[in-house]
């Protein structure tokens, strides 16, 4: 016969074990200058350059991993640090329609202890991440 103590690990345990183990783990930020900061930086910047067709840093202005997700939201700037300038881009003329937010948000996966960029958003006028959680399978506390 259990006793009360064991029955309440036994009952904590069976309720914890069809979570994730990435939900157990806590939400952080990579530090700046960082190896994983840098590696998730550039699983992005490839797509966004091939779409400005222009190189590109980025003002990171949400970054959050937790377990093996990872969700950014920031900003694309030329490399000199100045705001992008859109002149050219397939963009433009969203811009002149004034429907383009200059945002990028993206969700990010490490596989086989690599970044791979899952999905992103630059330019959208609303919340592009809204359902990310459910259609991806990622943390939801990483969106908050």
């Amino acid at each position: 016969m259990m006793t009360r103590r064991e029955a309440a690990l036994a009952l904590a345990a069976t309720l914890l074990l069809p979570f994730p183990t990435a939900y157990a783990q806590a939400v952080r930020t990579p530090k700046p200058g960082s190896a994983e900061r840098k590696a998730l930086m550039d699983a992005l910047r490839v797509p966004i350059e091939k779409k400005l067709k222009r190189p590109v840093i980025f003002k990171v202005d949400v970054l959050k991993v937790q377990g093996n997700w990872a969700f950014l939201r920031g900003a694309p700037l030329q490399k000199n640090g100045k705001p992008m300038d859109y002149r050219g881009t397939v963009y433009a003329e969203a811009i002149k329609e004034g429907a383009f937010d200059d945002s990028v948000c993206a969700l990010f996966k490490r596989e086989r202890g690599k970044w791979k960029l899952v999905t992103h958003a630059l330019g959208n006028t609303d919340v592009a991440w809204d359902t990310w959680d459910e259609d991806y399978g990622a943390p939801p506390a990483i969106f908050k």
